[in-house]
Order: structure tokens, then C-alpha cells, then sequence
């Protein structure tokens, strides 16, 4: 469950009274601190690679959809070259488009820009990724081909950083405007988070007044811990993310909206 490479920011509210936690936040693209370890893409012999999923991805890239397994979000992925610098890839799930992207090479082919859109939630996010190559593709492949290393998150939109939050004396809540939300306890009990497709369960501890861990569960595993440190003046929230599937972490702020 991802926007800023996203991840723990899709998230209802619980009525209850004030906490320094209440309100509307939106996360600062600036602060978005990614992991360093590279994503390797290829597109050779008609076959599109990219390890930044669990499991690796790899389908024929003709432009139809390609039946897969083992994915939460999609079922098919549609694969097609859109000019020697930029590669165009469609995610389904039961014939509903879910989420699109489109890679672009720059000239020099040492920065790669991912423009994306998500349709899992009621409505769609979008926003772009800049990578920097440090590692070439196999020869002859597609220029988009090689290992690439985030740098830069950009062009958000308002319903992929933006969440309102909730909490109370024995829980919290968190809803987002893609119509993801949740309404969990500090008990540990897993609860769904409503709206999402993946089926995602939520469990929350309270450590202090002031810092919540959330886990994230899927099919019984756990598959994402993100943990929320509000700051000590209750204007902004450091969300440090640890994605249990492809073991990288991360970090961004968000600030309360007036």
C-alpha cells in the first residue's frame, strides 16, 4: 500500500476528542528520503524486466495484456515501447485499468523520469519519480534499460499526499481522499483497511503520545511497518517506511494543513 513509492500514505475518522494528531496533513515532496538501493528495468527481445516488485516482474512486451500471479494490486500487465526513450506499461485487475506508467529516458540517458497513476482507490493519484542511472542495460536492449536509483519524488497530486487523521485515548484513524481509510484500536488486532483492493489488514501500537507504529498485513504476512512520530510543536509527522516485501525504507514529513 503505496503513493509515495509510495507507500503509507493511503489513509477515517474517529470522532472523538481532540488529539494533537486531528487534522488535514499533506506530505512535503522535498523531504522524501528514498532507499539507495538500485532498481534494475530491462526491455530486450520483446521481454520487459523489473525487479522493483515482489516477485520480480517479467512478461512479453507486445502491448497486450499478460496474465500474472502473485500480485495483490493486478492481474495483467501490458507492456509497449513508445519510441526509442520511453516504454508505456498498463495494470489490470478482473479488466479494470488500476494504475498506468510511462518511463522516459532523458537525452543523455543518465536520468529516467516515471510518470504514474493509481486507480486502486474511488479516486485516481498520480504523480512522477526521477531516477539516475548507475547501471547499463543489457546490450541492445531498450534505453530505459538498466539499474536506476530514486532521487527525487515530484508533482504529487493533491489526493496522493494528503490525509486526514484521527485519534483518540485507545486508537486512531486515517482516511485519504482515494477513499482508502481505516479505524483501528491500539490492542494489536488487525482491522481492513476499507477501500482497498489488496485486502490490506492494519494493526497500530502506541509508543509515547507522541509516536504509532502501524504493520501492515496481507495473507497473513507482514508486509509493511511505517511508524509516525508527531513533532513536539504538533505541526509535522515524520513517516519512516519499511517495506517488509522488497526490504527498502524510506522516510518523508508531512505538515497540517491550516
Amino acid at each position: 500500500m503505496k503513493t509515495l513509492t509510495l507507500c503509507a500514505l493511503l489513509l477515517p475518522l474517529a470522532a472523538v476528542a481532540d488529539t494533537p494528531w486531528d487534522g488535514t496533513w499533506v506530505s512535503r515532496e522535498d523531504s522524501a528520503v528514498m532507499d539507495k538501493k538500485p532498481i534494475a528495468v530491462s526491455l530486450a527481445k520483446g521481454v520487459w524486466k523489473n525487479d522493483a516488485y515482489h516477485p520480480a516482474l517479467q512478461v512479453k512486451a507486445d502491448g497486450t495484456d499478460q496474465p500474472v500471479k502473485g500480485y495483490s494490486y493486478f492481474d495483467t500487465v501490458a507492456v509497449r515501447e513508445a519510441g526509442a526513450d520511453a516504454v508505456e506499461v498498463t495494470n489490470k485487475k478482473a479488466g479494470k485499468v488500476v494504475g498506468t506508467s510511462r518511463i522516459s529516458v532523458s537525452a543523455d540517458g543518465k536520468t529516467a523520469t516515471r510518470k504514474w497513476t493509481d486507480e486502486t482507490g474511488s479516486a485516481p493519484a498520480s504523480g512522477e519519480i526521477v531516477y539516475e542511472r548507475v547501471g547499463k542495460g543489457p546490450s541492445g536492449s531498450h534505453a530505459v534499460s538498466g539499474s536506476w536509483r530514486v532521487v527525487k519524488i515530484q508533482n504529487l497530486s493533491t489526493s496522493a499526499k494528503t490525509v486526514t487523521l484521527k485519534g483518540s485515548a485507545d486508537g486512531f484513524a486515517m482516511a485519504s481522499p482515494t477513499g482508502q481509510n481505516y479505524d483501528a484500536k491500539f490492542d494489536g488486532k488487525q482491522v481492513p483497511v476499507n477501500g482497498d483492493p489488496g485486502g490490506t489488514m492494519v494493526s497500530l501500537k502506541r509508543v509515547s503520545d507522541h509516536k504509532l507504529v502501524e504493520t501492515d498485513h496481507r495473507k497473513g504476512k507482514v508486509v509493511e511497518v511505517d511508524t509516525y512520530t508527531l513533532a513536539p510543536d504538533g505541526k509535522a509527522i515524520k513517516v519512516e517506511w519499511d517495506d517488509k516485501e522488497t526490504g527498502r525504507k524510506g522516510s518523508y514529513a508531512m505538515e497540517k494543513s491550516p
